[in-house]
């Protein structure tokens, strides 16, 4: 198993790429089941999810071809195949995307009930009835969803008790190839959610509202191919921010968009930093100062993103005063607090609301990463800690971030990877 290590104490500086965006870019891969025709994707990040999509993609016919700087070419044309397996879905819970445009376009599908990171329940009733109001026939058995819709899929009003990012994805999907209007109302309003329906409207889709939490869906015959650009990742770039703060140094992060960031870039003004934007790139300054501690409660979009809650942990762990941040996304989302604590993190937990008194520093400590984002923030704590801090289970890291060693060297960083097997080998030398 791979480690990361990490030696702290140096202020990030200089300029950093960021990648297409993980949410985004999977369900869009997904997205091209719908058309017989080829599709080209651009900005595509070299992800562990991204991987994983592309071989579900692949077991189910679909040809995929990896071009240069980023690009696939997908010929969802060869489908054969409507199942997809616990093995893959047991690993990323977007996989349940698929269940959508397959009964969309195939009318059938056998798709395993999802896993992925253990951050909360996150149930698919809401996708399940949607598609039972649309005419599909659902059955659970021995841990898979077994769906037809020998008639097709009728569009509907679709009303979500709750705000669901997957759910209106799903549904948004499937409604493209419906007969006659669907209308989602409570619909999720990501920036990710926005740029698949932008994806679907370039290959013939008719889908309006977005941005909005309520979508309009004519259905059409058929959808073609073409070409598209998934837009840059806001979590990575927000990552990013977070690091040059917690550090006191300078970045510039490029090829992002400041527009999708302004409940975090707010956040980061508060806790001290000097912002500039640009149409593709943000500047923020740190001027060596500690940042200030600053609130967080997390919502839907375009509200604090719960992807950033972790990340502000940290940097709250090492602020000046004491700060409150509330949890109201994911109801297991706090599993790096406890991490932390053993990096000297004066954190308590009072239900969904992490109480955390900043310190002027913390100790490199041996942590485990519990999920993704927990990953990114125990990174960000050993950036600033004095000493040697080693990250394990960093496979969490690598279904979200492109190169983030590699990223983070460019900015001055000590970090390396080591795998663990290679660590025994060391310790039983140095015996």
């Amino acid at each position: 198993m791979e480690q990361l290590h990490i030696d702290g104490g140096t202020p990030l500086q200089g300029e950093v790429p960021i990648s297409g965006a993980k949410n985004a870019v999977l369900p869009i891969l997904v997205a091209t089941l719908l058309t017989d025709q080829s599709i080209t994707i651009h900005n595509v990040p070299s992800l562990k999810d991204v991987a994983t999509t592309n071989e579900l993609l692949g077991k189910m016919g679909i040809g995929i071809t990896i071009g240069e700087r980023s690009t696939l070419h997908i010929d969802a044309g060869s489908a054969e195949n409507f199942f997809a397996s616990y093995d893959l879905v047991k690993t990323m819970r977007a996989s349940i995307l698929v269940l959508g445009p397959l009964l969309a376009r195939h009318r059938e599908a056998q798709v395993s009930l999802p896993g992925g990171c253990a951050i909360g329940s996150r149930p698919v009733d809401m996708h399940l009835e949607a598609l039972c109001a649309m005419g599909a026939r659902i059955d659970i058995k021995d841990g898979y969803i077994k769906a037809s819709v020998p008639q097709g899929l009728r569009g509907t009003r679709i009303m979500f008790d709750d705000v669901t990012v997957t759910g209106t994805e799903n549904l948004m999907m499937a409604a493209t190839l419906a007969q006659g209007e669907t209308i989602i109302e409570n619909a999720a309003c990501e920036p990710e959610v926005v740029d698949l329906g932008h994806f679907l409207n370039r290959i013939g889709a008719d889908i309006r509202g977005l941005g909005t939490s309520i979508l309009s869906i004519h259905g059409q015959a058929n959808l073609r191919g073409g070409s598209f650009k998934v837009l840059p990742d806001r979590i990575e770039t927000a990552t990013y921010l977070v690091a040059a703060a917690i550090t006191g140094g300078r970045v510039k992060v490029k090829n992002t968009r400041a527009d999708l960031l302004e409940s975090v870039l707010i956040k980061l003004e508060e806790s001290g930093a000097h912002l500039n934007t640009g149409d593709s790139w943000i500047e923020l300054d740190m001027r060596g100062q500690r940042p200030k501690c600053v609130d967080i409660k997390t919502a839907p979009y375009p509200a604090f993103p719960t992807d950033m809650q972790a990340q502000f942990t940290s940097l709250n762990a090492i602020a000046d005063g004491v700060s409150t941040i509330k949890e109201t996304v994911f109801e297991n989302r706090f599993m790096h607090v406890q991490e932390m604590r053993r990096m000297g993190a004066d954190i308590q937990m009072q239900g969904n609301c992490a109480i955390v008194k900043g310190r002027r520093s913390l100790k490199g400590a041996s942590v485990m990463a519990t999920d993704l984002r927990a990953s990114a923030s125990l990174i960000l704590a050993g950036l600033v800690a004095h000493g040697t801090t080693v990250v394990d289970r960093v496979y969490h890291i690598d279904r979200g971030y492109e190169c983030i060693e590699e990223k983070l060297r460019q900015l001055g960083a000590k970090i390396y990877r080591t795998s663990s097997a290679a660590n025994s080998v060391q310790s039983a030398r140095a015996a």
